[in-house]
């Protein structure tokens, strides 16, 4: 991992004034590990590896230290997390510490808050940050001292001479070290983890999250309290068919409506689908009641267009009559057919996993101000760079007359990294010449969402005498992200490939991957934990269902399934594909089955495993799972009633995630994981008839409540120096089939299609 550039900054105009004229400022070139030039269908957009981001570090004669982050903050921490890392090496008092919320710029290379990656990718960066301002105001003190700098040492905000004990402040030594040429790459020495006060330890509030006092006493900004001088307030009837446009409309009684001040046309969006607006009629008010209110009024005549006849049930069906057909070879390991014709026992089964809403607690909202050919919006987006793009193709300006100011987020899920909510506000504001508020109803979020994809998987095994697999066939089947690219894409691609099709990391002598084609027909985008979801929910399902075919112990059969661990080399399997690996190098992020191994024996014994026979109403389920360049094993424990009403008294999450900046906050995430994984589970499904969605909002799209979710889960982390993996997404992947493998062992009754409700468990 190489070392990047650092400069002292003099010209401080591109940061808006954050820094006075006599502040040592720092800029460190910023490339992550993993450009991630090879997810355009995943992101939207291709980040290019010719970028210089720069990370902003600067240090006021008072004393005050702050740290410019580029990550958007929707409840994971990483708007805390990642200052405090360059804090960390920089020695700075956390109390001194100010966070300022960079604008969207490509300057700061990547700002996308998606993929679990904001610390994998900035993780050393910040690092050699935080070490370069160290080293200079070293220097400086070193200097005003005229003693060698190796006699200093900079701890908690002040250098000390140790020979003299001599100790001065940092805000004393800024405007010094601000005149001092920046260290060269070779001249940094990071710290050991035995110097470490911030990283890797359960943070103080407010250090787990510096938002915190604001957010709970209603301080917070987030997308829906921002506002602006002379706003104006709009709501979107949007066609309700994906494709579908306005054929006429009558405005007449929304403009009767007390507030309204007009109507505004918003043209179709033309393919690919990408992240534009859908399109429709905005009705323009003086306030959000108001324009919610005319919008009633409108009356809309739709041409719903090629996917008027979608129907999810005929889907479902042609989506696992697909997957039971020949398709398109992604990874091969020996010789499955000659396998399955030795005989032997044969297993098989098919899994179904329905389309899904991001549901996030803050719907959609943004605001826009078109004026003198540029905007300037203030947004709830994990992805502010492509609100510059996607306004700028919207209105035909330049990416740079865009400005996005990022809020807070009420949670985002890979929803708000879309951001067609944006181009609307933006294209509004053109046409009336006001900044306008945007603002979706949980109605339009619940139907007009980008999707996670539906899936249809079919697995087929083929066992020894003793149990042992010996050939297994996976096929998958699901309506692609890339399809937002390409309205012709009927295949997924690696990133989808790489979540759980390609990557099975049981070791079996003959395994066969393949997808089959479908058609999108909504909107299809990446969800937390994207297609990790449907892979890893019929995988891991699918090897409880060979262990009981076995009749053998589920967790036993599983670390069997696993081999005595070892590095995979998947890439000859691929069928000359390349692997995606979380954007990550391999050499750097191996995927190393020995790990998985150890995160599974541990949730055995935290869980105590076995201890307990199953049935009669009570049960526990295993899985794993290895994503995001995590390793997560999951253990669920289930109470079914007689009448089928279902418990969760107890949940286990293992984490290997290597080196974790932040437990306090990696541990909320996994407790987060576990009752996003029961709403997925219990009640998640989004359904189509005659094209159009047949949900509107928590009544019949409902999230797990209280009583509902795990009742308590308990989160260990394994302690790892090995580099950061990923926190906010693994831990959905292995509940979701450990849940399902669970109500198996209550009830005999075994769940291959989502949602459980519509299994019946009595």
């Amino acid at each position: 991992m190489s070392i990047q550039k650092i400069d002292n900054v003099t010209r401080r105009n591109f940061i808006g004034g954050v820094f006075s004229a006599s502040a040592l400022v720092i800029a460190a070139d910023l490339l992550p590990q993993a450009a991630w030039a090879d997810t355009a269908e995943y992101h939207g957009k291709a980040a290019s590896a010719a970028l210089k981001p720069s990370l902003y570090l600067g240090l006021e004669p008072d004393g005050t230290v702050y740290i410019v982050t580029h990550r958007s903050e929707m409840g994971t921490g990483i708007r805390t997390t990642l200052p405090l890392i360059a804090a960390d090496e920089m020695e700075a008092d956390w109390s001194k510490v100010k966070i300022e919320q960079a604008i969207g710029d490509a300057t700061y290379g990547d700002q996308n808050t998606d993929g679990s990656k904001s610390i994998r990718g900035f993780f050393v960066p910040f690092r050699q940050a935080g070490a370069a301002a160290r080293l200079m105001l070293t220097q400086a003190a070193a200097a005003q001292w005229k003693v060698p700098v190796s006699e200093c040492s900079a701890m908690n905000h002040e250098v000390t001479h140790q020979p003299s004990g001599k100790k001065l402040g940092y805000g004393a030594l800024a405007v010094a070290a601000g005149k001092l040429p920046a260290p060269k790459p070779e001249d940094l020495k990071l710290k050991s983890r035995s110097e470490w006060r911030y990283i890797g330890h359960n943070a103080k509030d407010p250090k787990s999250i510096a938002d915190l006092k604001d957010i709970t006493s209603g301080k917070a900004i987030f997308g829906m309290d921002a506002k602006v001088p002379n706003m104006v307030y709009a709501s979107v009837e949007r066609p309700p068919v994906m494709g579908g446009k306005v054929q006429s409309f009558d405005d007449k009684a929304a403009l009767q409506v007390k507030g309204v001040s007009q109507t505004v046309s918003i043209p179709p969006f033309q393919a690919p689908y990408t992240f534009q607006p859908l399109g429709g009629v905005a009705v323009v008010a003086n306030s959000t009641w108001a324009a919610f209110q005319g919008r009633k009024q409108l009356k809309v005549e739709w041409n719903n267009g090629e996917h008027a006849s979608h129907d999810s049930e005929r889907y479902k069906a042609e989506l696992l009559d697909t997957a039971k057909k020949p398709g398109k070879v992604v990874r091969n390991v020996g010789d499955v057919d000659a396998a399955f014709a030795k005989g032997g026992k044969i297993v098989e089964a098919s899994y179904y996993v329905p389309l899904l809403a991001h549901a996030t607690m803050e719907p959609p909202v943004a605001i826009a101000e078109f004026k003198n050919g540029k905007v300037e919006a203030w947004v709830p987006t994990q992805n502010p760079q492509a609100v510059q793009d996607t306004v700028a193709k919207a209105l035909g300006i330049k990416v740079e007359d865009v400005t996005c100011h990022v809020t807070l987020l009420g949670g985002g899920f890979g929803r708000k990294s879309k951001p067609d909510y944006v181009a609307e506000a933006a294209l509004i504001s053109k046409s009336v010449g006001k900044p306008v508020k945007v603002v979706w109803t949980r109605e339009d979020d619940i139907k007009f969402d980008y999707y996670h994809a539906v899936a249809g998987m079919y697995h087929k095994a083929s066992m020894d005498d003793k149990g042992k697999v010996t050939g297994w066939l996976h096929r998958s089947v699901f309506p692609s992200i890339s399809s937002m690219n390409d309205e012709k894409a009927l295949y997924g691609f690696n990133v989808e490939y790489g979540m759980g099709l390609n990557d099975m990391p049981f070791d079996i002598p003959n395994h066969r991957a393949e997808n089959g084609p479908a058609k999108a027909h909504v909107r299809i985008g990446w969800l937390r934990s994207v297609a990790n979801i449907y892979h890893v929910f019929s995988g891991l399902s699918f090897a409880d269902e060979l262990a009981h075919a076995a009749g053998r112990d589920s967790l036993e059969y599983q670390l069997e399934l696993l081999g005595s661990g070892k590095i995979l080399d998947l890439k000859p399997q691929l069928n000359g594909q390349e692997y995606w690996n979380y954007g990550e190098k391999i050499e750097q992020y191996p995927f190393d089955t020995r790990r998985l191994r150890k995160v599974l024996e541990i949730a055995g014994e935290k869980s105590g495993w076995g201890k307990r026979k199953p049935g009669n109403g009570w049960g526990m389920g295993v899985a794993f799972a290895r994503s995001f360049t995590s390793y997560v094993a999951s253990v669920v424990e289930v109470e079914v009633d007689k009448a089928g009403k279902i418990r969760i008294p107890k949940t286990y999450m293992v984490v290997d995630a290597g080196t974790v900046v932040n437990p306090e906050r990696a541990v909320s995430q996994f407790e987060g994981a576990a009752a996003f994984g029961a709403s997925i589970a219990l009640t998640g499904e989004i359904s189509l008839a005659d094209g159009r969605v047949r949900q509107s909002n928590f009544h019949d799209y409902p999230v797990a409540r209280i009583n509902q979710a795990p009742i308590q889960t308990d989160v260990h982390i394994v302690e790892s120096e090995e580099l950061p993996g990923g926190i906010g997404e693994p831990g959905v992947p292995p509940f979701v089939p450990a849940f399902a493998n669970a109500v198996f062992a209550a009830t005999g009754k075994r769940v291959r299609e989502l949602p459980f409700s519509k299994a019946k468990l009595v």
